[in-house]
């Protein structure tokens, strides 16, 4: 792919909770002339935005149509009950389900969680958005379970939050439109959150293999030093002037043979 061939920008959809700040930076660092928009949406927006073309990649909550969007899960949250800081379950460093027996458990309709039951007792209504909900359970209407990182998202100095073992959780996922053919810039975020090197061989950026001439020629280059002074390497050096040759030989020239005796 050729400078001329890449896009010019990128857009990746992300959902409340999610931070893709630390991928946004390697991103950065790795293609600054490609820029990298970030779209915002809800987890049931986010689907509809990759599916629709509205953005190329996107950082969701699973499950996605596999018939329409590829996706790479990512990580698996904790799921915690958000609590006011006055609340009894506050002594405890976890909180179980049978302890929220008791409670109203407030179940928006923006819900993450895939309960075959809700534990608790239900409110009078549901709220419609789970900002809706936090602000009940500061007004001392019930409680709420979701997902860890939306309890941070949603932090408040009065309410506090807890784990909740055996809870459902939620999947985050990076998602693509389907197709035969990853497209490049894709790849490379795939890359970036799979920890990648710059010069790995998936990667756009990765570094070519040298052309067989070349090593060819950089073969001959080390040769050649090797057989510099002395004549080369593994030549036989001749002896210096007024040595003894080896062997035995006598000075003078003569063989090991013994010399005829000089006639008297």
């Amino acid at each position: 792919m050729t400078g001329s061939d890449i896009p010019s920008s990128f857009r990746l959809a992300y959902v409340p909770g999610v931070t893709p700040t630390k991928w946004v930076r390697v991103w950065r660092e790795r293609l600054p002339h490609t820029s990298l928009e970030l779209v915002q949406a809800t987890a049931a927006e986010a689907p509809g935005l990759l599916a629709g073309g509205g953005a190329d990649a996107g950082l969701v909550r699973l499950p996605v149509d596999r018939g329409v969007l590829s996706a790479i899960p990512l990580y698996t949250e904790t799921t915690v009950v958000v609590i006011p800081k006055d609340h009894v379950a506050t002594a405890a460093e976890e909180v179980s389900l049978a302890e929220l027996s008791d409670e109203i458990v407030l179940h928006p309709l923006d819900d993450l969680l895939d309960w075959e039951a809700l534990p608790g007792r239900p409110a009078v209504e549901r709220p419609a958005t789970t900002a809706d909900a936090i602000e009940l359970v500061a007004a001392g209407v019930g409680v709420l379970l979701v997902p860890q990182s939306l309890a941070r998202l949603h932090h408040r100095k009065d309410l506090t939050y807890r784990p909740v073992p055996g809870a459902p959780e939620s999947r985050v996922a990076l998602s693509w439109p389907e197709a035969e053919v990853t497209p490049d810039l894709v790849e490379e975020f795939i890359g970036i959150v799979r920890g990648r090197t710059v010069n790995s061989t998936r990667g756009r950026a990765a570094t070519p293999p040298r052309p067989a001439k070349d090593k060819a020629k950089d073969k001959g280059k080390d040769k050649a030093k090797r057989g510099g002074a002395g004549g080369g390497s593994g030549a036989r050096q001749k002896p210096a002037a007024g040595r003894k040759p080896q062997g035995g030989g006598r000075a003078g020239g003569q063989s090991g043979k013994r010399g005829k005796p000089r006639g008297r």
